[in-house]
């Protein structure tokens, strides 16, 4: 069934980490009306995970349970489908642990989820949250989430995390890669590239005109070249390249003081240079809603900007609102899809 057919987009929805919150959340975002009224869900998983998830979320989920390839969803079906894979006794699971059995399960979820919206099956994927460690151990090739999508894709272009709270952006120009690295790691080619995916991204989610501001590296953004010259030779010239193109890019700023801008509705989105220097100040403005989306690719690809809190695993307190963002920002994203392309279709 093609996707595009039907009234409101659809979700392939994978279970993460099965030691952490992930089937907690699961179970809770599966109940969630708003969730249901935006999008259908097909969840890719293991029942007998789902329903020890659900024992603690102490909900019963309405699921409609089906075999692998069985389909995807008709929009009038107001069940949740839950693919089951069968992949994992919840008894090899102990809980507030990596394990290998654990990472391969939610690479295994992951990758039949990517496979449904890359057939045309699923407008929009998400997932629960991962642990890198486990996964790592499962599948030692595993880097990152990104290089995982691009080699289950066998996509090559450019492609990115971007932390998303409510209507702030934050992209980044390295991302997982040793802090000593960083300033090797920049290039004017890769800051361009880094405003062009944002830019595009935005306008995927229905930003008409976005607004971007570029941070510097160094403290208060180099100084006038007394602190370092990356924002004199590679930062500024790149932002202007991208605004010869049309880009509505600034900077570059200090990052001790652009969130404050762009916070105040200054900007869209914010393009940092490193990981931590756009995380640290997103969590701290909404660590319980924010987001991460994973750009670049044919369609979007969401999942709550915390981890896998193997602290709190099992014991029903899981807060639910970064994954009902995730699940609402990639509804939303997949809406906008399917519009301009009902759009220029029709014209």
């Amino acid at each position: 069934m093609d996707s595009r057919a039907v009234g409101r987009p659809i979700i392939a929805l994978a279970m993460g980490d099965p030691a952490g919150i992930s089937p907690e959340l699961t179970a809770k975002a599966i109940a969630l009306p708003e969730i249901r009224a935006a999008a259908a869900l097909v969840v890719i998983g293991d029942a007998r995970v789902l329903a020890a998830g659900a024992r603690t979320a102490r909900i019963a989920p309405d699921v409609e349970i089906r075999k692998p390839f069985a389909g995807p969803p008709a929009d009038d079906n107001d069940s949740t489908v839950f693919i089951d894979l069968a992949n994992l006794d919840p008894a090899r699971v102990e809980t507030g642990q990596a394990t290998p059995a654990g990472g391969a399960y939610a690479l295994a979820n992951f990758r039949f989820a990517l496979g449904l919206a890359a057939a045309g099956h699923a407008d929009a994927v998400c997932f629960t949250p991962f642990n890198k460690a486990a996964m790592r151990s499962a599948h030692p090739g595993y880097d990152d989430e990104i290089g995982f999508t691009a080699e289950v894709l066998g996509t090559s272009g450019p492609a990115s995390e971007f932390n998303v709270l409510d209507e702030l952006w934050n992209a980044r120009v390295t991302s997982h890669v040793p802090l000593a690295a960083v300033a090797g790691a920049l290039s004017r080619a890769a800051i361009v590239d880094a405003i062009r995916l944002t830019d595009r991204s935005l306008r995927d989610a229905d930003v008409a005109s976005p607004r971007i501001a570029v941070a510097g590296l160094n403290p208060h953004a180099g100084d006038g070249g007394n602190f370092g010259r990356e924002e004199i030779d590679i930062i500024a010239p790149a932002v202007a390249d991208a605004r010869s193109e049309g880009i509505a890019a600034e900077g570059p700023f200090p990052a001790d003081t652009v969130f404050v801008r762009a916070r105040g509705g200054g900007f869209d989105a914010v393009v940092t240079m490193y990981h931590d220097q756009g995380q640290i100040a997103m969590k701290l403005m909404g660590f319980d809603r924010g987001v991460t989306l994973l750009g670049g690719f044919p369609f979007p690809i969401c999942t709550p900007a915390h981890g896998t809190a193997y602290d709190i695993a099992g014991r029903g307190v899981a807060n639910v609102g970064a994954t009902r963002a995730a699940l609402l920002l990639a509804a939303r994203m997949a809406s906008a899809r399917r519009a301009r392309r009902a759009a220029s279709t029709a014209a």
